[in-house]
């Protein structure tokens, strides 16, 4: 994420929403392109995100004691949430929608709270997960029109600090891949998983090197593919789920069971949807200049409309809670191609991915050292985005570097001393569990503290958040 001037008002962008442009002619971002290049484009949307979007359920779905099947399962509905909660932001309806080329998938950021929530209680723990997000998402679709008062408490001190959190927090998910798939069992650990992690990992970073345009940009997807066949003829891999996958098959409603409510873990995942709301107001900022269409106030609550109603419905059909993807901002800057309904028919790509079990479940061929190589690649990136996040912060004011050094700090507790919470209240080790719930709480009360309490000049408190202090901007909440 990086700074914005601010957010241009309702009557500042009608006027010069495409300056230059001729009256009759549709903006880049409404325009349809031929079907073969809305197909071929929307396509590689879906391949850069492709791997960030099963990701999380590969995750999950074994930390909460879920077998190959039902976490192929899990990497279906997310892929079908996550074109229902990109058609939203794209097409939109009613006041919901940035109608923006905007991709949505499952966060990262819910990933360690959920692991948490969920830890060995296999599909009750999907339950409460479930029910929390729900709750979650429900409560962030009412509060969007004030939250644009609360971004001001979410500058790039606060932003950067959580998702680096986010990043470092899943690395030992890609060590532990790399290792094998039990820590009970012979392999565990050998030379032959470590090693063909590294094989992977090598693969990823000289297709990175040595591709361009596409094809750069799936380099992790196509790393996977290569490990997994060079995994094949040594037997690592593990054909099960595929077997008894459908062609054709519909995400069934509350699959796992109908979605439980606990309020410890209703607080945690409430966190991290202020989390995802703030990376997509963000992301919209830069995606608006991108497209020379400056996200207002509509473009943004729309977006965040859309945002939480996608992550509402996404437990219906047992997927997570829906965020922007920032990697896909960057194709739209890189092909030049600004039509949100290529993103449309991305979405589109995406629901009839998740409609076809045996495509989901053949994510479930890869052996885990060799998601474990390219782990480090795709966790790794979060983690550098958020320290580039950090490089906005103006960490010498002020106690910025105090902030970020606070909430990093506590926020790998969780993963440096696992045990240091285990005389705590078990309804609180939802979120002291949860490294990025506990980073993000510290650093906005240390932002409160240091940054907006006391006789702090208002030119410096701005600066410090990034936000314009005016009529129109981020810190006046809408009037429809």
């Amino acid at each position: 994420m990086t700074a914005h001037p601010g957010i241009p008002t309702d009557t500042q962008t009608e006027a010069g929403l495409d300056a230059g442009a001729e009256p009759d002619r549709k903006h880049p971002v409404d325009e349809k392109l031929p079907p073969f290049k809305m197909f071929t484009s929307g396509l590689q949307h879906v391949a850069a995100m492709y791997a960030g979007v099963v990701a999380p359920p590969m995750i999950v779905g074994p930390a909460v004691g879920l077998g190959a099947r039902d976490t192929a399962y899990l990497m279906g509905a997310s892929l079908f949430t996550a074109g229902i909660a990109t058609l939203l932001q794209t097409l939109g309806f009613w006041k919901i929608g940035a109608r923006l080329p905007f991709v949505n998938g499952v966060s990262f950021a819910g990933v360690t709270p959920m692991i948490a929530i969920g830890r060995d209680r296999g599909a009750d723990g999907l339950t409460v997960v479930f029910g929390a997000i729900i709750v979650a998402s429900v409560l962030g679709f009412f509060l969007t029109p004030y939250f644009s008062q609360l971004v001001r408490f979410f500058p790039p001190v606060v932003t950067g600090t959580v998702i680096t959190l986010i990043g470092v927090s899943l690395l030992p998910v890609a060590f532990g891949w790399a290792q094998g798939s039990d820590a009970g069992a012979p392999d565990y650990g050998s030379m032959r998983n470590i090693g063909m992690a590294a094989l992977t990992l090598a693969i990823v970073l000289a297709l990175r090197k040595v591709l361009r345009g596409f094809l750069q940009q799936i380099a992790i997807l196509l790393g996977l593919v290569a490990g997994t066949v060079i995994a094949v003829p040594m037997g690592m891999t593990d054909f099960d789920a595929v077997r008894g996958a459908g062609l054709i098959g519909f995400p069934s409603p509350f699959h796992f069971g109908a979605p439980h409510f606990e309020i410890a873990a209703v607080v945690s995942m409430c966190i991290v949807m202020l989390v995802c709301m703030t990376e997509s107001t963000a992301d919209m900022l830069a995606l608006g200049k991108i497209v020379d269409r400056p996200a207002d106030r509509r473009t943004i609550e729309g977006g965040l409309r859309a945002d939480t109603l996608g992550s509402a419905i996404s437990p219906l059909f047992n997927g997570f809670m829906c965020s922007a993807f920032a990697q896909n901002i960057g194709l739209v800057a890189m092909t030049k191609v600004r039509s949100r309904f290529v993103v449309a028919t991305g979405g589109g790509i995406l629901i009839l991915l998740g409609l076809c079990p045996v495509l989901a479940s053949v994510i479930a061929l890869v052996p885990l050292p060799v998601l474990g190589g390219a782990g480090i690649v795709l966790f790794g990136s979060v983690a550098a985005s958020g320290i580039q996040t950090l490089s906005t912060a103006a960490l010498e004011k002020g106690e910025n570097a105090l902030i970020v050094a606070a909430s990093v700090g506590i926020g790998l507790i969780p993963i440096a001393a696992p045990d240091f919470y285990q005389a705590f209240p078990k309804d609180l080790m939802v979120v002291l569990d949860s490294g990025i719930s506990t980073g993000c709480v510290v650093a906005i009360v240390l932002n409160l503290a240091f940054n907006h309490l006391g006789r702090k000049p208002v030119s410096d408190v701005a600066e410090l958040a990034d936000v314009p202090e005016r009529d129109g901007g981020l810190l006046s909440p809408s009037g429809d």
